[in-house]
């Protein structure tokens, strides 16, 4: 990002371009970042969500789930890099489509992105409070002070800079996935079934078509990342220069790979633990998986666990969604014709970003839902139909045309879309 829209950090800027000599620890670094962002909270209700469809609908979302992910963050990851040196997802909107374009397309950007930045936010403090409460038997803080204190902590992470984010939630990853594997695992001697009960009542085909559609938003949503990619693509071509793209798809391939991996098992062992109906009650409850397991199993050990679990899912989301907001609040302040120095934009977003989620976070007000739901189509259009859109109308983007992966990433977000909107 240049003057005008500056990163969060300067430090990438002075990192010497590398050659694809092999994979090394900063490709790692990324992948793990990636992961980070998108296998959040979501993560821990995406067994309920997409097991309440019975047996084929998962089996089929089980098999769409790599390209679905893979292709569209490729053509999100190419359109970045199509931009000038440097230029995040804004400016190169506005490079390649106009002013008025990129203006649109940031306002919308940050609008879709930042109100799920205040629900992690809002989710972090009442994860916090709970486990102080319940589990430690403790009387918690007032819930402003908590707030404060959470989001302060998480902003002084973001205020080393871009690279200490995306480390950190590296690092955060590697608990993730462990305890992850180890819930999957420890379900596996309990085992009854579960969702298998369904797989003899083959569906109608409209039927199955419908809850086909509803679902594959929860899939896309499961495990998007949009909100780094911007950032994930301009380091890349800082530092990998004409090889961005062939290293980039790898970084991606791999992320995405264990993301899938890691993701479908532990939703398949928690579908052939837990009935229909007991996914069900999870459901009228809104309850997540963990929660329900706790319950369900009255084990201590989970009861401890899954709020330390959902405490790293939240925190490391919020890290990767923050990289995305105040990239598209930078946008808009140098789109209203304001131009502060590096520092006092860094410090102006901050604030903003401070004052409003503490705010909310301490509120708690419950329209949040609807708020991220709202801001769901707009997120997919970004993701899905405007990298293909820009390959065929950008010169740059053209090597990319006459692919059947386009096709297919355009029926999905489509589809994506119109589901969502349906939902409403």
């Amino acid at each position: 990002m240049n003057e005008q829209a500056n990163s969060l950090d300067q430090t990438f800027d002075a990192a010497p371009q590398a050659t694809l000599t092999g994979w090394n620890r900063h490709d790692t670094t990324w992948m793990l970042g990636l992961f980070g962002t998108a296998i959040g909270a979501g993560t821990l209700f995406l067994p309920i969500n997409a097991g309440l469809g019975g047996f084929w609908p998962l089996l089929i979302l089980a098999l769409l789930a790599f390209p679905m992910t893979f292709y569209a963050h490729r053509g999100l990851t190419r359109f970045v890099l199509s931009g000038r040196e440097g230029a995040d997802i804004t400016e190169v909107v506005e490079e390649h489509f106009g002013a008025k374009a990129g203006a649109l397309i940031t306002l919308l950007y940050f609008f879709a992105i930042f109100p799920i930045l205040l629900i992690y936010s809002v989710a972090l403090t009442n994860t916090v409070g709970s486990f102080i409460e319940h589990q430690l038997h403790l009387q918690p803080p007032p819930r402003a002070l908590l707030a404060l204190v959470l989001i302060v902590g998480l902003l002084g992470v973001v205020r080393c800079g871009e690279r200490v984010i995306v480390k950190a939630m590296s690092l955060m990853v590697y608990p993730f996935i462990v305890a992850l594997l180890l819930l999957a695992l420890f379900l596996v001697p309990h085992w009854t079934g579960g969702i298998l009960t369904t797989a003899s009542n083959v569906p109608e085909p409209s039927a199955f078509l419908h809850t086909l559609w509803l679902a594959i938003p929860v899939m896309v949503f499961s495990f998007n990342h949009s909100p780094i990619i911007s950032a994930f693509a301009v380091d890349q071509k800082r530092r990998y220069g004409a090889n961005a793209e062939k290293r980039s798809s790898q970084i991606l391939a791999r992320a995405h790979g264990l993301m899938v991996v890691m993701v479908l098992f532990f939703v398949f062992s928690c579908v052939l633990t837990l009935s229909p109906e007991q996914l069900a009650e999870a459901k009228a409850q809104n309850l997540s998986i963990l929660s329900y397991l706790a319950n369900h199993f009255s084990n201590p050990t989970i009861a401890f666990a899954a709020p330390l679990i959902a405490f790293v899912a939240i925190a490391k989301s919020f890290l990767g969604h923050y990289i995305g907001a105040s990239e598209g609040l930078k946008g808009l302040i140098v789109k209203s014709g304001k131009r502060p120095a590096a520092k006092t934009m860094d410090r102006l977003v901050a604030a903003f970003m401070l004052v409003v989620c503490w705010l909310v976070a301490t509120l708690n007000p419950s329209i949040l839902g609807m708020i991220e739901t709202l801001g769901g189509p707009v997120i997919a259009a970004i993701l899905f139909l405007m990298p293909m859109y820009a390959v065929r109308r950008v010169p740059a983007m053209r090597v990319y045309a006459g692919k059947l992966s386009n096709v297919f990433v355009v029926v999905v977000g489509l589809v994506a879309i119109s589901a969502l909107v349906y939902t409403l």
